[in-house]
């Protein structure tokens, strides 16, 4: 097999990973001290939910009402084209699937919020301290989890399908190889069981790299340089917390108060928006004209 090339999606990968760990050589950065591979999870109060359960929280004022944060499975059905439970969703054409981590987890968690903003119903599958290679107990990194079934993954063709983290895969000290490949892995299978639904990713929230993001804005750095890779809508929350002044929100290291929550949520919306990844509703009908009878005469 011929050694990959930046001209090819593998390639411009490796090569993005390169630079990155180059930067990480320089810089010595190891990340947020104090946090270990659950770092995403040790927020106190979280939600554990099952997958597709609402978590602890509450509906964000000041965001339009366009979509549900929690979708909740109403029946399971077993996929005949892999035997694997799936779980039957209501309105699923409307709905968006998102993958994630203990910010995605609660009901009120930011990426929820962002994409009910945008229109959507949201099922979420995941649970915190997970990512492309972080796992947490009994579920696996987001790969592994999809692949062994500890998800219950919506049937039939969901609106959209968003991955967000990263965070716990800086925290642990994955290597840039291990987290591109798994995210690589990631896309090849989501993009097999519903080739007919877009694919975006959102990145790791963090200060910036000039501001203290350490290796959190490195991870944020490389997912986008995987989804550019793979043509993929990329949302890169790296500087977030600094280019909005939203530090000041932060309830522990890494995750968002209340307020810090909502407002993550109308920015990314906001984003969701300029990417073309909101839900546009169908265009009403315009009434139709009377016809008239053919003894009937109109004029303009």
């Amino acid at each position: 097999m011929p050694p990959a090339t930046a001209r090819t999606p593998r390639g411009a990968v490796r090569a993005a990973a390169a630079a990155v760990s180059g930067l990480l050589a320089v810089s010595g950065i190891l990340g947020l001290a104090g946090y270990g591979p659950s770092g995403e999870s040790s927020w106190n109060g979280l939600a554990q939910a099952a997958a597709g359960q609402p978590g602890m929280g509450h509906p964000a004022a000041g965001l339009p009402a366009a979509g549900q944060p929690a979708v909740v499975a109403a029946s399971q059905v077993r996929n005949p084209g892999n035997g694997r439970l799936e779980a039957v969703v209501p309105d699923v054409s409307r709905t968006v699937l998102l993958i994630g981590d203990s910010q995605s987890e609660p009901v009120d968690g930011w990426p929820r919020l962002g994409l009910a903003a945008a229109g959507y119903n949201v099922y979420f599958c995941g649970r915190g301290g997970t990512g492309y290679v972080a796992a947490n107990g009994a579920t696996g990194n987001y790969v592994d989890a999809l692949r062994r079934g500890d998800w219950l993954l919506p049937s039939g063709t969901p609106a959209l399908i968003v991955v967000e983290g990263g965070g716990n895969d800086a925290a642990s000290g994955a290597g840039n190889a291990q987290i591109a490949g798994n995210a690589e892995r990631l896309i090849a299978e989501l993009s097999a069981r519903y080739p007919g639904t877009r694919l975006a990713i959102i990145g790791t929230l963090a200060r910036g790299s000039d501001q203290g993001g350490g290796r959190r804005s490195e991870v944020d750095a490389l997912l986008g340089a995987v989804a550019a890779a793979h043509g993929l809508p990329f949302v890169s929350t790296g500087d977030w917390l600094t280019r909005y002044g939203l530090a000041k929100d932060l309830a522990d290291a890494v995750h968002m108060n209340a307020e810090g929550r909502r407002a993550l949520g109308v920015i990314l919306a906001g984003k969701l928006r300029e990417l073309g990844l909101d839900r546009r509703p169908a265009p009403e009908q315009a009434p139709l004209a009377a016809v008239p009878r053919s003894d009937t005469t109109y004029q303009d």
